[in-house]
């Protein structure tokens, strides 16, 4: 029997597929909070956590499967229980949004997460390769050759920033950008005489997860002028989906940017005005 809004409807039953539905989809959200949580601050270690994020990925699609179940059971007794089955479908279509497109991007990209502006001598990480030494974690090592061609592939236009500034400046400057982007600088050597190369480490979170991603950061002199080149790997994980490519280009772009709007204005040089010619009066 078709559901009917009457009275007597209001006394029906709520559906419990319904109301089963509804908590698979908020236990999904607290469990992907959680995950979250884990990954950001530590708590424990990398796989725990990511099994708990698709954990609760597999209960937001339970949630719809009972859903579709409940609207059938409702459709057929008349019992209530839509808004609880909507609600679900809510939740459990945001919740498998995002991750629905990682997975067209996993796709799509190459599968590397080790991305350059020089892979035939890439920046190293030196401060920053005692951190990449635990269970899981990807080799400070430059990932090689394959990378490097998958790289150029899929990202061309990545390649080392020619400056025409002197090496201190350049460094002020990309320091000054990774500030502004709040990651964690963990070692910064300025360029100065005898070692003229300067190098910034630092640590970058993605958007949602928080996974760490490290940057490594050459400057060095190329006679008056100055070249750039950055590193950025995925601390974890074979694919970065794209990010490090992501951020190496706008980070390229910003510098480029601070140093063309930081020089002076050339003013154009100012042509002397024309004196009138002299008239010579004769005499009568």
């Amino acid at each position: 029997m078709a559901r009917r809004f009457t009275a007597p409807y209001q006394s029906e039953p709520v559906s419990s597929l319904a109301t089963w539905s509804r908590n698979l989809a908020i236990f999904a959200v607290v469990a992907v909070v959680v995950s979250i949580l884990i990954v950001r601050f530590g708590f424990l270690e990398m796989k725990p956590a990511l099994a708990t994020f698709f954990g609760a990925l597999g209960c937001a699609v339970l949630s719809i499967l009972v859903g579709l179940a409940a609207f059938a059971s409702i459709w057929q007794n008349g019992s209530r229980g839509m808004g609880r089955i909507l609600l679900a479908f809510l939740i459990s279509t945001l919740l498998l949004a995002y991750p629905a497109y990682l997975a067209l991007q996993y796709r799509k990209l190459p599968p590397i997460h080790d991305i350059t502006t020089d892979p035939i001598d890439p920046p190293r990480f030196e401060a920053l390769a005692r951190l990449r030494s635990g269970e899981g974690a990807n080799s400070a090592v430059y990932a090689g050759l394959y990378s490097a061609e998958q790289q150029r592939l899929a990202y061309p236009e990545i390649e080392t920033v020619e400056l025409e500034v002197p090496p201190q400046r350049a460094y002020e400057v990309t320091l000054a950008l990774i500030t502004k982007r709040k990651w964690l600088v963990i070692d910064e050597r300025p360029p100065q005489p005898p070692r003229r190369i300067g190098r910034i480490e630092a640590v970058a979170r993605t958007p949602i997860m928080g996974f760490r991603e490290d940057i490594s950061i050459r400057i060095t002199p190329d006679g008056e002028d100055s070249r750039v080149d950055i590193r950025s790997s995925s601390r974890y994980f074979e694919s970065d989906l794209g990010s490090n490519a992501a951020r190496v280009s706008k980070l390229i772009e910003e510098i480029n940017s601070a140093v063309d709007n930081a020089k002076p204005a050339q003013k154009k040089p100012q042509t002397p005005a024309k004196t009138p010619p002299k008239t010579v009066k004769k005499g009568s």
